[in-house]
């Protein structure tokens, strides 16, 4: 086991973990919002302030920015996010961004390629499964020029932003804690939680209520963790979180979703203990279909992180002489 015992060295401290965390959230961020509260501070001056109270706090079409332009300005924001992490886990961990991803000096590409085919498909089938059963709930609104921008942003800037929480949550933080508690289950449940929490502020929890969307997010981060476990690393989970939001952003929107999209659908009722169930079925087919391809052994969650790192990976394999000294 290489992912989470990276972080068993002398670089653990819990106050790198607090001001990096600060750094990213409240100085990497704010700087990625900049563009988006210029194009509101703009509009607003052309336009007059807006009605605030009404709808999803966070339909910014409401300053007159079409649903496209607050798409790539949202996950704009994650850009300088994910390239802040890159130079700040060196700094204050000694740990690059390979590292938090594996523990490994190399990343495992297929991996993240299966993790969207698997879950993606479970998508499609509950998509076609409500348009089967329901297709009142489901108002086609295609159109082909705002689709294919939503479509270019989201194959070139989403994965900024599934990748940092992916790198923030299954890898950083996961290793933080393991190393802490030694115990991998602690480690996924904390996680998970922190990641269910996150999601707090969300348009979702608003609409449905606390303790009805919020399991959503945590199972969804508990599917995410156990899968890192379980492989010995993120890349799985990166595929599984990009394909789970793109598929979101793609095909289906609803008047309370995080993010507004001019997606092929329009849902008009959500069924959020529906979507729970649906969602741990996903879980045990996933988890199932991965374990065969990949030979996972189960048991490895009830085994205790280690006490000791394993050896530093070297980025380079060590030069070798050979007797004549070539």
């Amino acid at each position: 086991m290489k992912h989470l015992e990276r972080a068993l060295d002398k670089q653990n401290s819990f106050w790198k973990y607090l001001v990096m965390t600060l750094i990213l959230f409240l100085g990497a961020s704010s700087i990625g919002s900049i563009p988006l509260i210029i194009t509101m501070i703009v509009q607003t001056i052309r336009h007059g302030l807006p009605d605030m109270t009404a709808g999803s706090i966070t339909d910014l079409s409401r300053f007159g920015i079409s649903h496209n332009t607050v798409y790539f300005l949202l996950l704009l924001s994650f850009v300088p996010m994910l390239l802040a992490f890159h130079w700040l886990v060196k700094l204050f961990h000694k740990r690059t961004l390979m590292e938090t991803i594996n523990g490994r000096n190399h990343l495992r590409k297929g991996r993240i390629g299966m993790g969207m085919l698997i879950w993606g498909t479970l998508m499609a089938i509950s998509l076609v499964w409500g348009l089967v059963i329901s297709p009142e709930n489901y108002q086609l609104q295609f159109h082909p020029e705002r689709f294919f921008w939503l479509l270019v942003i989201t194959l070139l800037i989403m994965p900024f932003q599934t990748t940092f929480e992916e790198l923030f949550f299954r890898g950083y933080l996961s290793q933080g804690v393991a190393a802490a508690t030694h115990s991998r289950w602690l480690t996924l449940i904390i996680i998970s939680l922190a990641f269910g929490l996150m999601h707090a502020f969300n348009p979702e929890v608003k609409e449905f209520g606390f303790w009805i969307a919020i399991p959503g997010y945590i199972l969804m981060g508990a599917i995410l963790g156990a899968v890192s476990i379980l492989d010995d690393g993120i890349e799985l989970a990166i595929g599984i979180h990009y394909i789970n939001n793109a598929f979101i952003a793609l095909f289906t929107t609803h008047s309370a979703s995080a993010l507004q999209t001019d997606a092929l659908f329009r849902v008009e009722q959500i069924d959020p203990a529906g979507e729970l169930i649906w969602t741990g079925i996903f879980a045990v087919v996933a988890l199932l279909i991965l374990g065969k391809i990949y030979r996972w052994n189960f048991s490895i969650l009830n085994r205790k992180v280690a006490t000791n790192p394993p050896p530093i990976p070297e980025l380079h394999p060590p030069v070798t002489f050979n007797a004549e000294g070539n």
